[in-house]
């Protein structure tokens, strides 16, 4: 089967490419760096890691339409399988920047372990405050706080059935359904490059990183 990685297990993606992009100004589906579309370079990236069975959500060629919320195109995408893998990445299309390096490590990790689902994290390293309107009303304890980033792998029928048993929780990762239906989730180290295209100044931001790593 295309996408079977090592071990014998089967790895496939869903690539998220359905957002309004409110916060940029416009949806981001057709938006180019480097001269290939955001979801282009997603699976690019994946491929080059070894799975080449990805569903692409959104209105892109080849493409299959998104849903409502994230979360509704996340599970069109699982749904979309003819076939279904051991395991599954969900990687959003405004992280065009992530690396064969770092995918192949969350493969190896989701492998080499009885968890559920493996993500990319940073730690945090500015200081949190939590605010009431424009009034801080405490300072947050970093210690233990990560920023987790896409593509995030699970085991595919656990993240499928977090997906259907909650249908009503709200979730800006699929991370959080497993945890929510009791699923064990571990963290990998991410990449400080792996950034999130959110507002316009992003894709500006980007296209630095992108011409530094030609150099």
């Amino acid at each position: 089967m295309e996408g079977t990685v090592a071990n014998g297990a089967s790895f496939a993606a869903v690539i998220v490419a359905a957002g309004s992009g409110t916060r940029f100004g416009r949806s981001k589906h057709d938006l180019l760096l480097g001269g290939i579309p955001l979801w282009q370079r997603g699976i690019d990236v994946l491929s080059e890691a070894g799975i080449g069975d990805v569903v692409v959500v959104g209105d892109v060629p080849g493409g299959v339409p998104g849903g409502q919320r994230r979360r509704d195109s996340v599970l069109i995408g699982l749904e979309a399988f003819e076939t279904r893998p051991d395991w599954v990445l969900i990687h959003d299309a405004a992280r065009p920047l992530i690396t064969p390096d770092l995918v192949r490590t969350i493969i190896d990790a989701s492998l080499g372990s009885d968890v559920d689902g493996v993500v990319p994290a940073l730690g945090v390293t500015d200081t949190i405050k939590r605010v009431s309107g424009d009034r801080v009303v405490a300072t947050v304890d970093r210690d233990d706080l990560v920023a987790v980033q896409t593509p995030q792998a699970f085991r595919f029928e656990v993240l499928l059935t977090a997906h259907h048993t909650t249908p009503d929780a709200a979730a800006t990762d699929d991370a959080t359904l497993v945890e929510l239906t009791g699923g064990t989730v571990a963290i990998v180290e991410g990449e400080r490059t792996n950034m999130k295209i959110t507002y316009r100044g992003d894709l500006v931001l980007a296209e630095s990183i992108l011409e530094g790593r030609r150099r």
